[in-house]
């Protein structure tokens, strides 16, 4: 890989989508921030921006730059060693986004076993074992770019805001990776879990919705939830994650929480697999 990975293995990297076809819901702040703080844990991770409005990419530092996104790997113009990119956080890359992506719906559709562009494109990530997490910031639609990227992922984090009508598009995702997982474009796809954000716990409103959201999908959704704030908010504007930019603020830690339960929800996943894939000697005998 680049310079801008490490030497150190990882023992399998994990891909996870963040994902919701609503924008606005905190989808790309939770990619930036998740990593951001998944890299303090020390996790490696490569966040890969695919929105064409590269917020992740600006998100966290950097500049769009022609030729500097998936989509050169997609066409086969590029290796995808020579896109991915520092950033100034320790153990935290990523793969930027620019303008020229809104092209690949259009270059992947065109290709032969179009859902599997995107997991073709990786493989080179995945068999080098450098990162820990990818986490990749989908698009705000259905289209064939979030179809492929859900087709290459282990698992789904759905982002829904503490609002009325929040519900609405999580059937709709839910249903997509239910298709993948029957057509055989992913069998190993699930939802990895649903965190609410925009969370005002001044209002009955954001209290309601969560505990609607908890009664209907239980154990899914997370413990921790991200709080509106300004802070958040106004991150962005300066290239940073919340933990950069007001690393004491309520809306960082709880970033550090939800990067501590999402990180502890994989190890336990991890260990089940483990422990159902050993052999057993009671069976054998």
């Amino acid at each position: 890989m680049s310079d801008a990975t490490s030497a150190a293995t990882s023992a399998h990297t994990r891909v996870i989508a963040i994902a919701n076809q609503k924008g606005g819901v905190g989808k790309t702040t939770t990619v930036v921030n998740l990593a951001a703080a998944l890299a303090e844990l020390k996790s490696t991770v490569l966040v890969i921006d695919l929105d064409p409005q590269a917020n992740a990419t600006s998100g966290l530092g950097l500049r769009p730059r022609p030729g500097y996104s998936l989509y050169p790997v997609l066409t086969g113009a590029s290796d995808v060693a020579d896109i991915i990119q520092p950033t100034v956080y320790a153990n935290l890359n990523i793969i930027p986004s620019e303008l020229d992506l809104a092209g690949a719906e259009i270059e992947i559709a065109r290709a032969e076993n179009h859902l599997l562009a995107v997991q073709k494109a990786l493989a080179r990530v995945l068999e080098a074992r450098v990162f820990d997490y990818v986490l990749m910031d989908c698009p705000p639609s259905l289209g064939i770019l979030m179809t492929a990227s859900l087709a290459a992922a282990d698992g789904v984090v759905v982002t829904m805001q503490c609002e009325y009508y929040a519900m609405e598009g999580l059937s709709v995702i839910t249903d997509l990776v239910r298709r993948l997982k029957a057509n055989g474009a992913n069998h190993r796809l699930g939802i990895e879990g649903i965190l609410m954000t925009m969370f005002d716990g001044r209002t009955r409103l954001s209290q309601d919705v969560v505990g609607e959201v908890r009664r209907h999908f239980g154990a899914l959704v997370y413990e921790t939830v991200i709080p509106r704030s300004i802070r958040l908010g106004e991150a962005p504007s300066f290239g940073k994650p919340i933990t950069a930019y007001d690393p004491e603020s309520k809306a960082a830690e709880s970033y550090r929480a939800f990067a501590r339960e999402f990180r502890a929800r994989d190890r336990q996943r991890a260990a089940a697999e483990s422990a159902a894939a050993a052999p057993n000697p009671a069976a054998a005998g």
